[in-house]
């Protein structure tokens, strides 16, 4: 999974001499949160909503609506945006991305290549990536499964699986601290009943089912 498969292609921009209100009126309208912001076809940086609203006057504003709105129509979005924002290339993975955003406290990345700007990706798209990568859109039978964290578990467990003709759907991994490791598997199935008495069986924990 891919930043390029479910990257905006086309995103929303600005100019740098946009004014701030104009901005924040813009990603109201097109309820968004992040504008990327371009000078003559070059990106310049990134605005967000959060740094629009930090510069604009709360209501509890000493300043008039005359001087509140000379102010605003003074300032421009180059007056405060994100100059070097975080980014990446459309080949990165959706995890690396996913771990980016965290590592930043961000809520989206500009996907770049070769100086160009090719799109935004952003905490949605990822969420939209991972219930795809889980099978999650798709009916099937869930199970968590817990056993010994050894060469070849997940590939032991998987043969069982086909055994059985049944198709995964979606697969994770979770390794714990006392040896062993939860596996989460997706699988296009009515029932498996026969299929879990045969994990059991086998010395394998089946801590879900559904």
């Amino acid at each position: 999974m891919f930043v390029k498969d479910y990257m905006s292609t086309s995103p929303i921009t600005i100019p740098v001499d946009t004014p701030v209100l104009e901005a924040l009126n813009t990603m109201r309208k097109r309820k968004i949160h992040q504008l990327p912001v371009m000078n003559r076809g070059k990106l310049a940086g990134l605005i967000t909503e959060l740094e629009l609203l930090t510069v604009t006057p709360s209501p509890a504003s000493t300043l008039s609506v005359f001087e509140m709105n000379y102010l605003l129509s003074k300032m421009t979005v180059k007056d405060v945006l994100v100059k070097e924002p975080v980014t990446v290339e459309p080949s990165c993975t959706i995890e690396e991305a996913a771990l980016k955003m965290r590592e930043h406290g961000i809520r989206c990345l500009l996907v770049v290549e070769d100086d160009q700007l090719k799109g935004i990706i952003t905490q949605t798209d990822v969420f939209d990536a991972l219930i795809r990568i889980f099978g999650l859109h798709k009916a099937g039978v869930r199970l968590v499964l817990e056993m010994e964290n050894k060469v070849g578990a997940l590939a032991d467990v998987l043969q069982v699986v086909k055994e059985y003709g049944l198709n995964v759907l979606g697969v994770a991994c979770r390794e714990k601290e006392d040896n062993t490791v939860q596996v989460m598997l997706r699988l296009r199935a009515a029932g498996v009943d026969d299929l879990i008495n045969d994990l059991t069986a086998r010395g394998i924990r089946v801590l879900y089912s559904n």
